[in-house]
């Protein structure tokens, strides 16, 4: 007769990583630490890669852009103390932004927790504010309910982060042997009410103008082409907001670009000459309804999955909450629209005209209209663009147009400078084939710069393109335009090119414009990360507000 083998029970830190694995997570990024260590163990012996990187919160960032990109929630992990407050924006930009993230954080043992001990903060208290949930692990056998309870909620809509506690005491108990991961499953999808759909369907046959503002919920649900579907046939104008670039292709007749800049550009033009205004996946956090419905008197239509946001400037006639996609041809096959948005295409003629004045600007330093046109000109439709926040921005969003969705990533509901760098690590990781371009300002790039090394180790061949302006432009551009004057906003830079080179990268310095394409097609085909700094001139900043005030003068 053959031994009985005895069943060996699992710890509460490896049945953790059991459950994350039944949630299909392939990377966890972050730093080990003392009150992780037997969860780090339990990840050495399991199917998923543990990125580690050089300060939390580049791994919150990674995790961020991988939730958004993919769909899944990006994992990140923290030890306690420093470790989870360096989490702490990057938690909130998913949070804001609508990137499904699951944070974990190691913890003192439950035996330290009433007394001061080294360390030790009550982060479930500190992460509540910024996520959807967050949960203590206090008892071996909770364990796959609180994973499966992060990932339902990280994932369902809207989007957000979750955070998960694990103390250090708890991670050695062990899990009882009937103790199994929770099944992860799909959720039935939710098709709207038929009369709302007929309400919207009439409004639209009765508008004069109408026009479409899409937002990033229409991103996420995978809408571009029903929007795009539905613009064509309704000869409707689509604008979308920062967080929903490549919505429709920007060469679509329809496409009239982005709205969000500080400034009233020419597609604030559009939707105030508006009688109807289709929100199509809109999020109030993008770009506030006080911006472009400054007198209430929009009629909007709302179509998304979730219920309309409570806000005074945002009451719609019409609410259609269901499956993005399904609500759209529900309505186009109820309506019919024959008459071209004349007024609209005019306007988009005007912009075009305006961007491409620039396609032959030699000036050196660079302005910026220039760099993102020759941007432009070397990524191929696939390929991503993750822009960090400051000045360049602005710019990104003016002048940097999609064919698809997230080929052009922006923080712009939490707006975090420094997610460039680790966001275009993410980008890279899971679309090893694509160009991935990190366009950043010096500001930001120091910020999250240690992150290269990462992006060298683990073979993410990345670009980074740096707009070299020695301040913090953004911020000097509003003094500029409040009080005719500047402070504080000015500093100095390192020598980007060695810098790049110490990290054994690759670094280009431009030094004048003709140089810009073939420096970026030439760092395309390196196989180590990329940095290139481009002396930028932001006295473009200054000129796009007087420029815009005359613009607006001219439709008034």
């Amino acid at each position: 007769m053959g031994e009985n083998k005895k069943e060996v029970n699992l710890n509460t830190a490896q049945m953790l990583v059991k459950c994350l694995e039944a949630e299909g997570v392939k990377y966890i990024f972050g730093i080990p630490g003392e009150e992780n260590l037997e969860v780090m163990n339990a990840i050495a012996d399991s199917s998923i890669e543990f990125i580690t990187t050089r300060h939390e919160q580049g791994a919150a960032f990674m995790a961020d852009v991988y939730g958004r990109l993919t769909g899944n929630a990006g994992v990140c992990l923290s030890t306690l103390g420093p470790g989870a407050t360096n989490l702490v924006t990057g938690v909130a930009d998913a949070d804001s932004d609508g990137a499904p993230v699951v944070a974990i954080t190691g913890q003192v043992g439950t035996e330290r927790m009433h007394i001061t001990s080294h360390q030790f903060l009550d982060l479930c208290k500190m992460f509540e504010p910024i996520t959807k949930r967050s949960k203590q692990i206090v008892r071996p056998d909770t364990v796959s309910e609180i994973v499966r309870i992060a990932f339902k909620y990280a994932e369902s809509e809207k989007p957000g982060a979750c955070h998960i506690d694990l103390p250090v005491n708890i991670a050695k108990m062990p899990v009882s042997a009937c103790e199994k991961p929770l099944e992860k499953k799909t959720q039935p999808v939710e098709l709207a009410n038929l009369t709302s759909i007929e309400e919207a369907a009439g409004e639209i046959f009765q508008a004069e103008n109408p026009v479409i503002l899409a937002g990033c919920s229409a991103i996420r649900n995978k809408a571009a082409h029903a929007v795009t579907d539905f613009a064509n046939k309704l000869k409707i104008p689509v604008i979308n907001t920062m967080m929903a670039k490549g919505i429709i292709p920007f060469d679509n007749k329809y496409s009239m670009w982005t709205i969000g800049i500080p400034q009233k550009d020419y597609v604030n033009e559009i939707i105030e000459e508006s009688d109807l205004v289709i929100a199509i996946g809109y999020d109030i956090v993008e770009y506030a309804p006080a911006k472009w419905n400054k007198n209430g008197k929009s009629k909007i239509i709302h179509i998304d999955t979730r219920p309309a946001h409570i806000n005074k400037l945002y009451q719609p006639a019409v609410e259609i909450v269901g499956e993005i996609s399904d609500s759209l041809y529900d309505i186009m096959r109820r309506t019919s629209r024959k008459v071209e948005p004349v007024r609209a295409i005019e306007i988009k003629e005007k912009m075009f005209a305006e961007h491409e004045s620039y396609a032959e600007d030699n000036s050196f330093p660079m302005k910026p209209q220039k760099i993102l046109n020759d941007v432009r000109k070397v990524m191929g439709e696939d390929d991503i663009v993750i822009s960090d926040v400051g000045a360049h921005k602005m710019w990104i969003a003016r002048h940097y147009n999609c064919y698809k969705p997230n080929t052009c990533i922006i923080s712009n509901g939490f707006a975090t400078m420094g997610i460039g760098v680790p966001g275009a690590i993410a980008a890279k990781l899971i679309n090893p084939d694509k160009k991935v371009l990190a366009i950043v300002g010096d500001g930001g790039f120091m910020m999250n710069n240690q992150e290269l090394e990462t992006a060298l180790r683990i073979g993410t061949a990345i670009v980074v393109l740096i707009f070299n302006d020695s301040s913090y432009g953004l911020i000097k551009w509003k003094q500029q335009d409040q009080y005719g004057k500047t402070c504080s906003v000015d500093f100095t830079n390192p020598d980007f090119v060695k810098m790049a080179e110490s990290m054994y990268g690759k670094g280009y310095r431009i030094e004048k414009a003709e140089e810009l394409i073939p420096t970026l097609e030439e760092a395309f085909k390196q196989t180590v990360p990329v940095i290139i700094d481009c002396r930028v001139d932001y006295g473009e900043n200054v000129k796009l507000t007087k420029h815009l005030q005359e613009v607006c003068k001219s439709f008034c």
